[in-house]
């Protein structure tokens, strides 16, 4: 995010009101959060510099059981070649309507195809390449130009065996992001890196094309042991000779430590962004995830208030805020990592921990052999994706029906009793286990997740309780950048020297909101952190300065970590929010035409990312073509006029361009929309003063206080306001606030000496 540049009322806004707010960057905060995918004939063929790949096959003679077991498996099925035993779906000449687009899946010449809407919103005929997964459904793989392998959203459901779309009811545009043309289902960015073994994407950034490679189609051995060359050299030489050796040159051998196995599991079962391009290859995994990948957290962005799982999470952040996870539980305490089956059925999974009466009807109040009385039922409520795919959650809370009541948040009882209300199911879990609840963090990640005054100690308390799960804390951080005041600044300067990486990366992403006076000098250690994404966390935190402010005894480290930061940036290219990124840092550098180019990149790949059109406007505004601004803001108002963001930003555009009425429309209409920023209030008011209407400036300004109640240019504008209309003794107020919360400030110094404060 650039800063926005702070004014005082002596100054007014001349050309500065406008770079003032238009410069606060709409940034998707480095979260691309997505599985990778890939495409092209002769892309699929074995790599050349790949040859420590040995392929699954030489893994059989020695591991006969576990290649059975996996022979069987989805992870086998991932991703396979056409013929008639891989194609699960019904291909007979069958006719399948759904939002409003006839497709038609048939055979010809012993190949399949689809006759299907394409970008332009014709029907063509498409060859199907590849199948895609394979139960509870299977997709179809097609190959367009530039390499590029694009997945239908027509699919065939392996349990009921009939076609369905994953948006029934909703049309989609033949030029959207998510058409089964666009970026959001093309393999080579979405989906290709788990699904197959050593994928390679070879993406070209100026062509937006790929040449992408894979050692084995589909996921297998060596997708998660790692290249297995030097396991097999070692087995046929020294091992045989009696030379021992822990691990035999592989990863995940029996007896891998939790965190090891978790971290080898978590980049395809995880919702996260991969940092390097080499992120997928089990053989560079350590026991830091953050090395290569940026993890989700929960916050509401994804996740419920409390936690839980709202959109695809693919496991990993809700088994980390687990008290399985904290109890050392892993993977293949539960599943088969070769068959990826359960151990056990039912209960019995449960019960290789638990006492047999946590089966009983006496702790479950559903009658044995019944859904309810299942632990899962209510310990791992779930939610279907994709259209047909029921996920299980994976945090394994105790149901909090009193929490649902109090806040709205979904609850087990209620996924069965959805006729029942909340308030029923509370008072239910009162009878059965008496009115005390167990406390869980959710009690305090809730309220905290509030963007208001009240939240505040909520996130401080996660902060302080040492059995917080680590996930949780740093999403507690997540949460504190919405309130910069000393107390939260306090706390998320002591948390750069947590132990835990993910809590150090979302801290130093969080003092982006602060001042830099307030962590130019402690976060410059974590430029040389030991961590990959708590180095880039910082850079990017670094950028916030210019060059000439970062401390001589950081600069090489800055530099060094910035290089990483650019490389993860450029890993994210063929992403559309990856092209935001970039396009952001590159108007930070105030590179505006580089800036220019990865913005309009990211709207040929996404149209309906709104707030890039806010971000161009800047990048516009900068190289005075402002006709150019305005024309892609009202653009942007026509695509979403409900949104107060534009409206500010049209507003301090047409204050530069001296149109005093619009813009005051502008920020009226940005209030009406309830905008939680504090700079709308604070600009309006400057305006009304600069016209002369100090009455109605008094009263947006007190309105901005509403919001935010300490922001200093708003209580330095009413302090100057009540000065100039004489009335000094109203100014008190506003100026004690400054001077309590900075009173060091040398433009406030003249306030404080005339109110003798």
């Amino acid at each position: 995010m650039v800063r926005q540049v702070r004014k005082i009322i002596f100054e007014m806004f001349h050309k500065k009101y406008w770079v003032a707010g238009s410069l606060f960057i709409f940034i998707i905060a480095g979260s691309i959060l997505i599985q990778n995918c890939r495409p092209k004939e002769k892309i699929y063929s074995t790599n050349a510099d790949t040859a420590s790949f040995v392929g699954s096959v030489s893994c059989q003679s020695c591991h006969a059981k576990e290649y059975n077991d996996w022979k069987i498996s989805d992870h086998f099925k991932s991703m396979q070649t056409t013929n008639d035993s891989s194609v699960l779906g019904n291909f007979n000449n069958t006719n399948f309507i759904a939002n409003g687009v006839t497709n038609t899946l048939f055979k010809k010449d012993g190949k399949f195809y689809i006759n299907t809407e394409g970008e332009d919103g014709k029907n063509y005929d498409y060859a199907i390449k590849y199948t895609f997964g394979f139960f509870p459904l299977q997709q179809y793989l097609t190959e367009m130009p530039g390499g590029k392998l694009q997945a239908s959203r027509i699919s065939w459901d392996s349990k009921n065996k009939k076609w369905f779309h994953q948006y029934p009811n909703q049309k989609i545009p033949s030029h959207d992001w998510l058409h089964w043309t666009g970026n959001a289902q093309n393999w080579n960015t979405m989906c290709a890196s788990c699904h197959s073994t050593d994928l390679k994407k070879n993406y070209d950034i100026e062509k937006d094309e790929y040449n992408t490679t894979f050692h084995e189609i589909n996921v297998s051995c060596e997708s998660c042991h790692g290249a297995g060359k030097n396991h097999i050299n070692y087995i046929n030489g020294d091992y045989k000779n009696g030379n021992k050796v822990a691990g035999s040159f592989i990863k995940m051998a029996k007896g891998t430590e939790q965190i090891a196995q978790i971290n080898n599991c978590a980049p395809c079962h995880a919702r996260a962004s991969a940092i390097t391009a080499n992120a997928y290859d089990a053989s560079v995994h350590s026991n830091e995830l953050l090395d290569h990948f940026i993890p989700e957290l929960p916050t509401t962005e994804h996740y419920y208030a409390d936690g839980q799982a709202n959109d695809e999470d693919y496991i990993y952040t809700s088994f980390a805020e687990s008290k399985m996870f904290s109890r050392g539980v892993k993977c293949n305490n539960c599943h088969n990592p070769h068959s990826g089956k359960i151990i056990l059925t039912g209960n019995n999974l449960c019960l290789q921990c638990h006492t047999k009466e946590h089966s009983e009807p006496s702790h479950t109040f559903h009658a044995t052999g019944t859904v309810g009385a299942e632990c899962k039922s209510c310990h791992m409520p779930g939610k279907t994706y994709m259209g047909n795919d029921f996920r299980y959650d994976h945090t394994f809370r105790v149901p909090r029906p009193d929490l649902s009541v109090q806040y709205g948040t979904p609850n087990a009882c209620n996924n069965c009793h959805n006729n029942k209300s909340a308030k029923w199911a509370a008072d239910a879990i009162v009878k059965w286990y008496g009115p005390k609840r167990k406390y869980h963090f959710a009690e305090d990640l809730i309220p905290g997740s509030m963007q208001n005054a009240n939240a505040e100690p909520h996130l401080l308390k996660l902060l302080s309780d040492t059995s917080t799960p680590n996930i949780i804390q740093a999403a507690a951080i997540n949460y504190l950048s919405n309130h910069v005041n000393e107390n939260s600044a306090n706390t998320l300067l002591s948390n750069l020297n947590n132990n835990n990486a993910q809590v150090r990366f979302s801290s130093l992403q969080s003092l982006i909101n602060f001042p830099e006076n307030i962590w130019v000098n402690n976060a410059g250690v974590l430029l040389s952190d030991k961590v990959r994404a708590v180095r880039i966390a910082a850079a990017e935190l670094y950028n916030e300065l210019p060059e000439e402010k970062i401390p001589a005894s950081f600069y090489t480290a800055f530099k060094n970590a910035q290089n990483e930061f650019e490389l993860y940036l450029f890993n994210q290219a063929d992403f559309s929010t990856g092209n935001v990124m970039i396009a952001d840092h590159y108007l930070k550098k105030k590179d505006y035409t580089t800036a220019e180019k990865f913005y309009l990149r990211a709207l040929k790949k996404d149209t309906a990312m709104n707030y890039v059109r806010l971000n161009l406007s800047t990048v516009y505004n900068a190289t005075g073509k402002n006709n150019q601004a305005l024309n892609i803001l009202t653009e942007a108002k026509k695509i979403d006029p409900a949104n107060e963001r534009i409206y500010f930003n049209l507003a301090l555009l047409y204050v530069e361009l001296n149109k005093n009425k619009e813009a005051e429309q502008c920020f009226s209409k940005a209030i009406e929309l309830k905008s939680p920023n504090p700079k709308v209030y604070y600009n309006y008011g400057i305006l009304l003063q600069q016209t002369g209407d100090n009455k109605k400036a008094e009263s947006i300004l007190q309105k901005g206080l509403t919001v935010d109640p300490l922001n200093e240019s708003i209580n330095y504008a009413l302090a100057l306001l009540y000065i100039n209309t004489n009335r000094k003794s109203q100014a008190i107020l506003p100026a004690s606030i400054l001077k309590k919360n900075n009173p060091d400030n040398p433009d406030y110094q003249q306030l404080f000496a005339l109110l003798a404060l």
